[in-house]
Protein backbone atom coordinates (compact mmCIF):
# COMPACT_ATOMS: atom_id res chain seq x y z
CA UNK A 1 0.00 0.00 0.00
CA UNK A 2 1.49 3.46 -1.00
CA UNK A 3 0.46 7.11 0.79
CA UNK A 4 0.35 5.28 4.24
CA UNK A 5 -1.07 7.70 6.75
CA UNK A 6 0.92 9.15 9.94
CA UNK A 7 -0.04 7.72 12.70
CA UNK A 8 -0.03 10.41 15.86
CA UNK A 9 -0.51 9.68 19.44
CA UNK A 10 -1.51 11.72 22.40
CA UNK A 11 0.08 10.31 25.91
CA UNK A 12 -0.31 11.76 29.04
CA UNK A 13 0.53 10.32 32.64
CA UNK A 14 -0.09 6.40 32.03
CA UNK A 15 2.74 4.61 31.26
CA UNK A 16 1.24 1.28 31.77
CA UNK A 17 -1.58 2.23 28.97
CA UNK A 18 1.03 3.42 26.39
CA UNK A 19 3.15 0.94 26.55
CA UNK A 20 0.13 -1.57 25.70
CA UNK A 21 -0.56 1.04 23.53
CA UNK A 22 2.53 0.58 21.47
CA UNK A 23 3.24 -2.82 22.13
CA UNK A 24 -0.10 -3.78 19.98
CA UNK A 25 0.62 -1.38 17.54
CA UNK A 26 3.99 -2.80 16.82
CA UNK A 27 2.24 -5.88 15.56
CA UNK A 28 0.20 -4.10 12.64
CA UNK A 29 1.27 -5.15 9.41
CA UNK A 30 2.20 -1.67 8.41
CA UNK A 31 3.32 -0.21 11.42
CA UNK A 32 7.15 -0.27 9.45
CA UNK A 33 5.85 1.58 6.94
CA UNK A 34 3.96 4.33 8.97
CA UNK A 35 4.94 7.87 10.73
CA UNK A 36 4.68 7.85 14.41
CA UNK A 37 4.44 10.92 16.05
CA UNK A 38 3.92 11.46 19.47
CA UNK A 39 2.95 14.39 21.74
CA UNK A 40 3.32 14.16 25.65
CA UNK A 41 1.64 16.87 27.43
CA UNK A 42 3.00 18.26 30.46
CA UNK A 43 1.82 17.42 33.81
CA UNK A 44 -0.33 20.25 35.27
CA UNK A 45 0.93 19.80 39.18
CA UNK A 46 3.38 18.67 40.75
CA UNK A 47 1.54 15.06 41.85
CA UNK A 48 1.54 14.01 38.11
CA UNK A 49 5.10 14.89 36.87
CA UNK A 50 6.55 11.18 37.63
CA UNK A 51 4.01 9.63 35.86
CA UNK A 52 4.82 12.38 32.97
CA UNK A 53 8.29 11.57 33.27
CA UNK A 54 8.16 7.98 33.45
CA UNK A 55 5.84 8.05 30.26
CA UNK A 56 8.55 10.36 28.45
CA UNK A 57 11.21 8.07 29.38
CA UNK A 58 9.51 5.03 27.95
CA UNK A 59 8.14 6.66 24.80
CA UNK A 60 12.29 7.54 24.14
CA UNK A 61 12.82 4.04 23.55
CA UNK A 62 10.25 3.00 20.82
CA UNK A 63 11.25 1.27 17.65
CA UNK A 64 10.00 -0.39 14.89
CA UNK A 65 8.04 2.54 12.91
CA UNK A 66 9.14 4.02 9.83
CA UNK A 67 10.15 7.19 11.33
CA UNK A 68 9.31 8.51 15.33
CA UNK A 69 9.29 11.92 16.34
CA UNK A 70 8.23 12.95 19.73
CA UNK A 71 6.85 16.25 20.73
CA UNK A 72 6.95 17.17 24.46
CA UNK A 73 5.42 20.06 25.66
CA UNK A 74 6.60 22.62 27.72
CA UNK A 75 3.84 23.18 29.47
CA UNK A 76 -0.14 21.61 30.16
CA UNK A 77 -1.60 22.65 26.73
CA UNK A 78 -4.61 20.12 28.42
CA UNK A 79 -6.47 17.60 26.07
CA UNK A 80 -8.34 19.78 23.84
CA UNK A 81 -5.65 21.89 22.80
CA UNK A 82 -2.73 19.37 22.83
CA UNK A 83 -5.16 17.29 20.09
CA UNK A 84 -6.13 20.46 18.12
CA UNK A 85 -2.89 21.85 17.82
CA UNK A 86 -1.15 18.73 17.49
CA UNK A 87 -3.35 17.41 14.86
CA UNK A 88 -3.11 20.71 13.15
CA UNK A 89 0.51 20.88 13.28
CA UNK A 90 0.65 16.85 11.27
CA UNK A 91 -2.44 17.63 9.02
CA UNK A 92 -0.65 20.44 7.21
CA UNK A 93 2.33 17.91 6.36
CA UNK A 94 1.02 14.88 5.48
CA UNK A 95 -2.82 16.09 4.45
CA UNK A 96 -4.19 13.13 6.37
CA UNK A 97 -3.74 11.40 9.92
CA UNK A 98 -4.90 8.26 11.93
CA UNK A 99 -5.23 9.49 15.71
CA UNK A 100 -5.18 7.29 18.90
CA UNK A 101 -4.70 8.29 22.83
CA UNK A 102 -2.70 6.16 25.19
CA UNK A 103 -5.20 3.40 26.57
CA UNK A 104 -6.34 1.82 22.85
CA UNK A 105 -5.01 -1.60 21.93
CA UNK A 106 -5.59 -1.93 18.32
CA UNK A 107 -5.91 -5.14 16.46
CA UNK A 108 -2.94 -6.31 14.32
CA UNK A 109 -5.35 -5.37 10.95
CA UNK A 110 -5.78 -1.78 12.35
CA UNK A 111 -3.86 0.06 10.61
CA UNK A 112 -4.53 -2.12 7.08
CA UNK A 113 -7.88 -1.22 8.00
CA UNK A 114 -7.83 2.50 8.61
CA UNK A 115 -5.42 3.30 5.34
CA UNK A 116 -7.82 1.50 3.48
CA UNK A 117 -10.61 2.89 4.29
CA UNK A 118 -9.05 6.47 4.59
CA UNK A 119 -7.84 5.96 0.69
CA UNK A 120 -11.47 4.73 0.25
CA UNK A 121 -13.09 7.63 0.68
CA UNK A 122 -10.91 10.44 0.59
CA UNK A 123 -12.47 11.92 -2.70
CA UNK A 124 -16.10 11.60 -1.10
CA UNK A 125 -16.80 14.61 0.47
CA UNK A 126 -19.97 13.90 2.54
CA UNK A 127 -17.43 11.44 4.46
CA UNK A 128 -16.24 13.40 7.62
CA UNK A 129 -14.00 11.29 9.06
CA UNK A 130 -13.02 7.26 9.68
CA UNK A 131 -13.01 5.28 12.98
CA UNK A 132 -11.52 1.74 14.23
CA UNK A 133 -13.85 1.46 17.20
CA UNK A 134 -17.19 0.09 16.85
CA UNK A 135 -20.03 -1.02 20.18
CA UNK A 136 -20.49 -5.11 20.35
CA UNK A 137 -22.19 -6.59 17.05
CA UNK A 138 -24.90 -7.84 19.10
CA UNK A 139 -25.71 -4.07 20.68
CA UNK A 140 -25.91 -2.78 17.09
CA UNK A 141 -28.08 -5.63 15.64
CA UNK A 142 -26.62 -5.95 12.16
CA UNK A 143 -29.13 -8.20 9.61
CA UNK A 144 -27.66 -11.04 8.64
CA UNK A 145 -28.04 -10.13 5.11
CA UNK A 146 -25.60 -7.47 5.97
CA UNK A 147 -22.66 -8.11 3.92
CA UNK A 148 -20.36 -5.68 3.69
CA UNK A 149 -17.74 -4.52 6.68
CA UNK A 150 -18.59 -0.98 7.65
CA UNK A 151 -21.44 0.98 8.38
CA UNK A 152 -22.12 4.75 8.57
CA UNK A 153 -22.82 7.19 11.01
CA UNK A 154 -23.32 10.83 11.68
CA UNK A 155 -21.60 10.69 15.20
CA UNK A 156 -17.76 10.76 14.71
CA UNK A 157 -15.92 8.83 16.94
CA UNK A 158 -12.82 9.62 18.93
CA UNK A 159 -11.50 6.71 19.89
CA UNK A 160 -9.38 5.76 17.24
CA UNK A 161 -9.95 8.12 14.53
CA UNK A 162 -8.90 9.88 10.88
CA UNK A 163 -9.45 12.33 8.39
CA UNK A 164 -8.30 14.88 5.57
CA UNK A 165 -6.54 17.88 5.79
CA UNK A 166 -9.72 19.05 3.62
CA UNK A 167 -12.24 18.38 6.63
CA UNK A 168 -10.34 19.20 9.47
CA UNK A 169 -9.21 22.64 8.28
CA UNK A 170 -13.01 23.85 7.82
CA UNK A 171 -13.60 22.60 11.09
CA UNK A 172 -14.59 25.51 13.63
CA UNK A 173 -13.64 25.30 17.14
CA UNK A 174 -14.69 28.78 18.79
CA UNK A 175 -18.94 27.69 18.91
CA UNK A 176 -20.16 30.73 21.14
CA UNK A 177 -23.02 31.52 18.40
CA UNK A 178 -24.02 28.30 17.20
CA UNK A 179 -24.52 27.43 21.27
CA UNK A 180 -26.48 30.23 21.99
CA UNK A 181 -28.82 29.60 18.70
CA UNK A 182 -29.08 25.77 20.34
CA UNK A 183 -30.13 27.10 23.45
CA UNK A 184 -33.52 29.01 22.55
CA UNK A 185 -34.15 27.12 18.76
CA UNK A 186 -35.18 23.06 19.31
CA UNK A 187 -35.23 22.06 16.24
CA UNK A 188 -31.50 22.85 16.09
CA UNK A 189 -30.68 20.81 19.09
CA UNK A 190 -32.76 17.73 18.30
CA UNK A 191 -30.29 18.26 14.77
CA UNK A 192 -27.73 18.11 16.94
CA UNK A 193 -28.83 15.42 18.95
CA UNK A 194 -29.85 13.24 16.17
CA UNK A 195 -26.30 11.82 17.15
CA UNK A 196 -26.91 11.21 21.05
CA UNK A 197 -29.03 13.40 23.56
CA UNK A 198 -25.80 13.78 25.50
CA UNK A 199 -24.15 16.30 22.62
CA UNK A 200 -26.06 19.36 24.13
CA UNK A 201 -25.64 19.08 27.03
CA UNK A 202 -21.37 18.01 26.54
CA UNK A 203 -21.36 21.05 24.80
CA UNK A 204 -23.81 23.21 27.49
CA UNK A 205 -20.92 21.50 29.89
CA UNK A 206 -17.99 22.93 27.48
CA UNK A 207 -19.32 26.12 27.19
CA UNK A 208 -19.26 26.65 30.83
CA UNK A 209 -15.76 25.28 31.05
CA UNK A 210 -17.13 22.29 33.06
CA UNK A 211 -15.22 20.28 30.67
CA UNK A 212 -12.04 19.93 28.60
CA UNK A 213 -13.54 18.99 25.01
CA UNK A 214 -12.14 19.21 21.58
CA UNK A 215 -14.90 15.94 20.61
CA UNK A 216 -18.06 17.63 20.95
CA UNK A 217 -16.95 20.27 18.74
CA UNK A 218 -15.73 18.15 16.35
CA UNK A 219 -19.21 15.96 16.58
CA UNK A 220 -21.33 19.34 16.15
CA UNK A 221 -19.46 20.36 13.31
CA UNK A 222 -19.66 16.91 11.91
CA UNK A 223 -23.27 16.45 12.37
CA UNK A 224 -24.72 19.68 11.74
CA UNK A 225 -22.83 19.85 8.40
CA UNK A 226 -24.60 16.55 7.32
CA UNK A 227 -21.30 14.41 6.99
CA UNK A 228 -20.76 11.05 7.84
CA UNK A 229 -18.26 8.76 9.60
CA UNK A 230 -17.69 5.30 8.13
CA UNK A 231 -17.28 2.85 11.58
CA UNK A 232 -16.50 -0.73 11.10
CA UNK A 233 -19.07 -3.60 11.50
CA UNK A 234 -16.59 -5.42 14.24
CA UNK A 235 -14.20 -3.53 16.05
CA UNK A 236 -10.41 -3.15 15.29
CA UNK A 237 -10.00 -1.41 18.97
CA UNK A 238 -10.83 -2.04 22.24
CA UNK A 239 -10.59 0.79 25.40
CA UNK A 240 -8.53 -0.38 28.00
CA UNK A 241 -8.81 3.13 29.59
CA UNK A 242 -12.52 2.79 31.79
CA UNK A 243 -10.92 1.82 34.70
CA UNK A 244 -10.42 5.18 36.71
CA UNK A 245 -7.06 6.44 34.96
CA UNK A 246 -6.65 9.27 32.89
CA UNK A 247 -8.23 12.56 32.74
CA UNK A 248 -11.60 11.76 32.96
CA UNK A 249 -11.11 8.71 35.38
CA UNK A 250 -14.89 6.97 34.22
CA UNK A 251 -15.30 3.54 34.89
CA UNK A 252 -17.10 1.55 32.47
CA UNK A 253 -19.79 -0.12 35.33
CA UNK A 254 -22.39 -1.33 32.64
CA UNK A 255 -19.87 -3.16 30.13
CA UNK A 256 -21.16 -0.93 27.69
CA UNK A 257 -17.11 -0.06 26.33
CA UNK A 258 -15.73 -3.76 27.40
CA UNK A 259 -15.51 -5.17 23.80
CA UNK A 260 -13.58 -8.46 24.18
CA UNK A 261 -13.81 -9.12 20.26
CA UNK A 262 -11.65 -7.49 18.38
CA UNK A 263 -11.63 -7.62 14.57
CA UNK A 264 -8.97 -10.28 12.83
CA UNK A 265 -10.17 -9.76 9.11
CA UNK A 266 -7.59 -9.09 6.95
CA UNK A 267 -10.08 -8.57 4.08
CA UNK A 268 -12.29 -5.62 4.33
CA UNK A 269 -15.59 -4.93 2.26
CA UNK A 270 -16.07 -1.54 1.37
CA UNK A 271 -19.26 0.38 0.01
CA UNK A 272 -18.59 2.36 -3.03
CA UNK A 273 -21.54 4.77 -2.03
CA UNK A 274 -23.08 5.96 1.46
CA UNK A 275 -25.87 3.67 2.65
CA UNK A 276 -26.95 4.00 5.92
CA UNK A 277 -28.14 1.16 8.13
CA UNK A 278 -31.24 3.07 10.11
CA UNK A 279 -31.49 0.80 13.06
CA UNK A 280 -27.60 0.01 13.71
CA UNK A 281 -27.11 4.14 13.73
CA UNK A 282 -30.17 4.31 15.98
CA UNK A 283 -28.67 1.43 18.35
CA UNK A 284 -25.48 2.97 18.11
CA UNK A 285 -26.84 6.37 19.30
CA UNK A 286 -28.64 5.60 22.05
CA UNK A 287 -25.94 4.05 24.01
CA UNK A 288 -25.30 7.87 24.67
CA UNK A 289 -28.71 9.28 25.20
CA UNK A 290 -28.99 11.30 28.50
CA UNK A 291 -31.78 10.25 30.81
CA UNK A 292 -34.10 12.36 32.74
CA UNK A 293 -31.59 11.33 35.84
CA UNK A 294 -28.19 12.22 33.96
CA UNK A 295 -30.57 15.35 33.04
CA UNK A 296 -30.64 16.39 36.73
CA UNK A 297 -26.96 16.26 37.17
CA UNK A 298 -25.65 17.36 34.84
CA UNK A 299 -27.59 20.85 35.88
CA UNK A 300 -26.68 20.18 39.36
CA UNK A 301 -22.95 19.86 38.15
CA UNK A 302 -23.48 23.04 36.50
CA UNK A 303 -24.86 24.90 39.03
CA UNK A 304 -22.29 23.70 41.68
CA UNK A 305 -19.66 25.16 39.55
CA UNK A 306 -21.61 28.65 39.10
CA UNK A 307 -21.95 27.64 35.25
CA UNK A 308 -25.91 28.15 35.25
Amino acid sequence: MCNIAPVVLFVYNRPYHTKKTIDCLLRNKYALESDLLIYSDASKNEKEFALVDSVRKYIKTIKGFKKIEIIERESNYGLANNIISGVSDVIKIYKKVIVLEDDLITSPFFLLYMNEVLNKYENNDKIFSVTGFSFKEQLLEFKKEYKYSVFFNIRPMSWSWGTWYNRWENIKWDLKEEYNELKINKKKRMLLNRGGTDLFYMLESQMNKVVDSWYVRWSYNAIMSRKYTVYPVTSYVLNHGHDGTGVHKSIDKKGVFVNKEICMDSECKLMEEIEIDYDVVKNFNKVFDVRLIDKVKIGLRNVLYGKK
